[in-house]
């Protein structure tokens, strides 16, 4: 059986093979991935994927629990040392969070940037401090989003959650084609600060029937009066024509001649 599991907070999940275990979702494995040893939370039992899969180690015991959860107490004061070292070095970047190996070998901490930081003295000081290898992987703003999950202002799961590792980039021209352009981009933009993800759902389906519609301003005769479009509604493929005695009427685009 195929299921996906997560090892990073911030990052997509990874399908990996059950074999003969008895899972859940919610349940802890312990996995070989990159020739080390990692803990992975399952998300999803049964998924139907080509992808190629990773055969687990085992289904976590008691004693790889409380090893995972010692792991997640030391994040905490691990991102506090992590952010005031970036501080004191004054680097352009944000640590958003700290995940220890489950080997206890590596510590890694993503972080946000606008820009290419150079954080090697970083490095070096926190490989002294924690007396293990370091790695700073870098992050987008959706993946932050991800790494918290919650829920969006439509109140189901946030989309970078429930749709990870398969969601294209969001463009204002997304929102302009589907006439939502005027309406700011704090209600157009995500808890990630970005474009909702939801605006690339519809975004082609608009273009597709905007191909078929006319131009605003353009003229039309409608029951022996001349008039113009001043207006589109593209999901109901409906025009408003509004005529020279400032009367409107809505039409249907397969009725314009």
């Amino acid at each position: 059986m195929k299921i996906s599991a997560k090892i990073f907070p911030w990052d997509n999940s990874r399908i990996f093979d059950s074999g003969d275990c008895d899972l859940e979702v919610g349940d802890i494995i312990i996995v070989n991935v990159d020739s080390e040893t990692e803990s992975a939370i399952i998300d999803k039992i049964n998924v139907k994927t080509k992808e190629n899969t990773i055969d687990i180690v085992r289904k976590a015991t008691t004693i790889d629990i409380e090893t995972v959860e010692r792991n997640r107490d030391k994040c905490k004061d691990a991102v506090k040392l992590c952010r005031d070292l970036a501080s004191e070095k004054e680097l352009a970047m944000k640590i958003v969070d700290a995940h220890f190996s489950f080997d206890g070998g590596k510590v890694i901490f993503s972080f946000i940037a606008e820009k290419r930081v150079d954080f090697r003295d970083l490095v070096r000081n926190l490989s002294k401090k924690f007396q293990r290898s370091i790695r700073l992987q870098q992050i987008g703003s959706r993946d932050e989003a991800r790494g918290k999950n919650g829920f969006g202002v439509c109140g189901r799961e946030l989309c970078c959650v429930k749709f990870s590792g398969s969601l294209k980039s969001v463009t204002t021209e997304d929102a302009r084609v589907q006439q939502m352009g005027q309406r700011g981009s704090d209600r157009l933009s995500g808890l990630c600060g970005r474009l909702k993800c939801c605006l690339g759902f519809e975004a082609e389906q608009y273009r597709e029937n905007l191909k078929k519609m006319p131009q605003i301003g353009a003229k039309f005769n409608i029951g022996g009066k001349e008039g113009k479009v001043v207006e589109k509604n593209v999901l109901s493929k409906e025009v408003i024509i509004e005529f020279e005695d400032r009367n409107k009427e809505t039409v249907a685009v397969d009725e314009l001649k």
